[in-house]
C-alpha cells in the first residue's frame, strides 16, 4: 500500500513550610557542567513539564541546571539536535531509528504514550470509520505521517478498503486542520493528541483512537512513540546529566498525575477555552504518562517499524533503515 508523494498537501503550591524543608534537605547543588539544554515548543506539552520541573524545584533536587532551547515547531527540534544547539530533544523514535541507521549514536527514552484520534462533530451521524468513506477528512501532518499510514492499514484490515482511496483527504498543520474542522468544512479529522483533547473538551466526539488502531494491527501493547532523544557521545563528552533530567521528568509526571494545583498553575500555558477543555487535556496527558522502556515495548516497536517500512516510503523511515533495539534507553543503560 505505497503512498504517493502527490498526495502530500502540507499546510502550512504553595507547600507547607515543613514539606519545603524536607524537600530542601535532599537538594543537590548543580555543579559546573551539570547543564542540560532541552528543546521545547513553548506552547507544547513539553513546556508544561518544564514549568512543573522548575516550579517544584526538581532540577535543583536532582542537581542539574535546565536550559530551554525554544523551537518554533516540533519538526525543528531534530534540527537543533543535529546542529548541536540542544543536548536533548523530544521527537519520534522512528526519526531516531533512521538517524541511527545512518551512523548516529542516538538514544531514546519514552516521554508519552498519548496518541491522536479520529474526531467527528458531536452530532455527526458517523459511527464507524467506514461511515467516513466518501466524506471529507482532514489529517494533521502529511501523507507519510505515522498515524495516517497506520489508519490506512487499519481500514484495509478491518473494513477491506483503503480510507485514503475512498475519502476526500486533505493534509495540513494541526492548527489549520482543527480550525477547518471547527468551521464545519470537514466531516472528520485525524489530529495529534493535544488537539484531539481540545476538540473533545469542546464537544467533539472521538470516533477512533490511534491506540485502538495499533492494537487492531496486532501491535500490543502500543509502544510509546514520542520521547527524549540524545547523542551518547555528545552527552558523555560534554558531561550532560541526561539521567538527572529523566529523574526530574519522572518526578514531574508524578506531580501532574496526582496534583490538581499543579494543573491550575499550568493554565496560563495550556490556555484552555473552558474547564471542560482543561479537564480533557489533563486526562489525555495523564493517560500518556509512561514508565521505563521495557522488553515488551521493544518487541512492539520492532513490529511497528516493520509495518511502517512495508506500508510507507523512504520519507517515513528512510531508505536502508534497520531496527536497532539499542536505540532504546532502559534503566540498565
Amino acid at each position: 500500500m505505497p503512498i504517493s508523494k502527490r498526495q502530500l498537501l502540507i499546510s502550512g503550591s504553595a507547600l507547607a513550610a515543613s514539606a519545603c524543608l524536607l524537600r530542601t534537605s535532599f537538594i543537590q547543588p548543580a555543579m559546573a557542567g551539570d547543564t542540560v539544554r532541552l528543546s521545547s515548543v513553548k506552547s507544547g506539552s513539553v513546556g508544561w513539564l518544564i514549568e512543573t520541573i522548575r516550579a517544584e524545584g526538581l532540577d535543583k533536587k536532582h542537581g542539574f541546571e535546565l536550559k530551554v532551547v525554544e523551537v518554533a515547531t516540533n519538526s525543528a527540534a531534530p534540527v537543533a539536535l543535529l546542529a548541536g544547539e540542544a543536548d536533548v530533544v523530544v521527537s519520534d523514535w522512528t526519526w531516531a531509528m533512521r538517524q541511527r541507521s545512518k551512523g548516529q549514536d542516538f538514544k531514546f527514552a519514552s516521554y508519552s504514550s498519548a496518541l491522536g484520534s479520529v474526531m467527528v462533530p458531536k452530532d455527526s451521524p458517523v459511527k464507524t470509520l467506514g461511515d467516513l468513506y466518501g466524506k471529507k477528512i482532514g489529517v494533521a501532518g502529511t501523507g507519510v505521517d505515522k498515524s495516517w499510514i497506520l489508519l490506512r492499514a487499519y481500514s484495509m484490515k478491518v473494513l477491506g478498503k483503503d480510507i485514503g482511496k475512498n475519502a476526500d483527504v486533505v493534509f495540513g498543520a494541526a492548527p489549520l486542520i482543527t480550525e477547518e474542522f471547527k468551521s464545519g468544512r470537514l466531516d472528520g479529522c485525524l489530529n495529534f493528541w493535544t488537539y484531539a483533547a481540545r476538540l473533545a473538551g469542546t464537544g467533539s466526539r472521538q470516533l477512533l483512537s490511534m491506540a485502538d488502531v495499533i492494537k487492531a494491527l496486532d501491535i500490543s501493547p502500543p509502544p510509546p512513540l514520542v520521547g527524549f532523544i540524545w547523542s551518547e557521545k555528545a552527552v558523555a563528552s560534554g558531561g550532560v546529566p541526561v539521567n538527572k533530567l529523566l529523574a526530574a521528568v519522572s518526578d514531574a509526571n508524578a506531580v501532574l498525575a496526582n496534583s490538581e494545583p499543579a494543573w491550575e498553575r499550568l493554565k496560563p500555558l495550556v490556555k484552555p477555552s473552558s474547564d471542560d477543555e482543561m479537564a480533557s487535556i489533563k486526562a489525555y496527558f495523564r493517560s500518556g504518562i509512561t514508565g521505563p522502556w521495557n522488553a515488551q515495548a521493544t518487541a512492539s516497536a520492532e513490529k511497528m517499524s516493520r509495518l511502517l517500512i512495508e506500508l510507507g516510503d523512504t520519507e517515513l523511515v528512510g531508505d536502508g533503515t534497520r531496527f536497532d533495539p539499542n536505540l532504546f534507553y532502559t534503566q540498565a543503560g
